[in-house]
């Protein structure tokens, strides 16, 4: 009796361990097939996430007040995190001055607005020496100019003397006075405004001082959807008191981690191969009469990194490069003669380089 009670159990057993061998031998084959068919996720790099979440806060801080103009604010964002300066031209009444005082006001750097005048000195805008007579010395009384963000008002108003005393501080961060030079503090950006239309009064500005924006933004009318928006917006606020709703949520240290990762953003030799023959064929162009230097080359790298960064994406396509071409060239190419006065437009021209060079796969 006992001999068959033990000869049962151990047939309980070794049926029990031949059912635990199966299952491990499933459970070896199951797990691969899974791993197989799940799909591959990318991860997301959380440095370009970074500067994304800060085009976004100060995208969402500027349209409190500014309805539209969503690709305005997206290029004037990559200039200024690629250490550039920008050109608004427009209309009067179209918020270019609004717009430069919001994108100061998001930001939590120094700020200065300078209006341009005809009768606007160098001295009014780098500084001048005084003498100071209880110490018998010449001390250096810095000009609105040593800030980080300024703001220039109708740049064209001023006379070139004027003008020329902007070219070292936007090209080389830094101003000399008297044989003394001054480093500016950085971040150092300048945005300027321009009417195109009311030409009185002003000075064209020279094709170097131009060479200096890395964009010249034309900002146009509201269309008529986002008019009716702006009305309705401030139709019980004629002192336009949402500025005062606009905080600062950016601060100097992120403006320049956001430098430092668009630099890293890759981009392949395809592409860099198709900016410098679009550069070049301005420069072979029966339209025009100066082509873009490699100035402008530097500057479409470097601000389709920036895009690309904005748009969540560690690396450049062709689409950033186009987008950022109009911006960067307009300023930086004359048209001939004939064609300006056949009507030919820059942007034109621009559009039809684009067009007829073949876009790397």
């Amino acid at each position: 009796m006992e001999s068959e009670e033990r000869n049962k159990k151990e047939g309980q057993i070794d049926k029990a361990v031949e059912n635990l061998a199966q299952k491990e031998n499933k459970t070896e084959v199951i797990p691969e097939k899974i791993k197989q068919e799940e799909p591959i996720i990318p991860a997301i790099n959380p440095e370009i996430d970074f500067v994304n979440v800060v085009f976004e806060k100060t995208k969402n801080e500027i349209q409190k007040v500014i309805i539209g103009n969503d690709d305005l604010i997206q290029l004037i964002l990559a200039g200024m995190f690629t250490g550039g300066h920008i050109l608004l031209e427009g209309v009067p009444g179209v918020a270019k001055t609004l717009t430069a005082k919001l994108i100061a006001q998001c930001m939590h750097i120094g700020f200065k607005r300078i209006q341009f005048t005809p009768d606007l000195m160098p001295s009014d805008l780098i500084g001048v020496n005084i003498f100071n007579l209880q110490k018998s010395e010449f001390v250096f009384k810095k000009g609105p100019i040593f800030s980080n963000l300024i703001l220039i008002d109708e740049i064209n108003r001023s006379p070139a003397k004027t003008q020329a005393a902007l070219f070292e501080a936007m090209e080389e961060k830094q101003v000399t006075v008297d044989g003394t030079t001054y480093k500016l503090e950085l971040p150092f950006f300048v945005i300027a405004t321009q009417n195109p239309i009311e030409q009185e009064g002003t000075y064209k500005l020279p094709e170097a001082q131009l060479d200096r924006f890395l964009f010249k933004l034309k900002v146009g009318y509201p269309s008529l959807e986002e008019e009716i928006n702006i009305l309705e917006r401030f139709k019980n606020d004629f002192s336009n008191d949402h500025s005062g709703k606009v905080k600062s949520v950016v601060n100097a240290e992120e403006i320049a981690k956001c430098n430092s990762i668009i630099e890293q953003i890759h981009i392949k030799t395809e592409l860099i191969n198709y900016i410098a023959t679009i550069v070049n064929e301005t420069r072979n162009n029966g339209s025009l009469f100066l082509g873009a230097s490699p100035r402008a080359s530097m500057a479409i790298m470097k601000t389709s990194k920036a895009i690309a960064a904005l748009r969540g994406r560690d690396f450049v396509t062709p689409d950033d490069i186009q987008f950022v071409c109009f911006s960067v060239l307009n300023h930086r190419i004359i048209l001939s003669p004939e064609k300006e006065m056949e009507g030919v437009t820059i942007d034109s021209v621009i559009k039809e380089i684009i067009k007829k060079i073949d876009v790397p796969r």
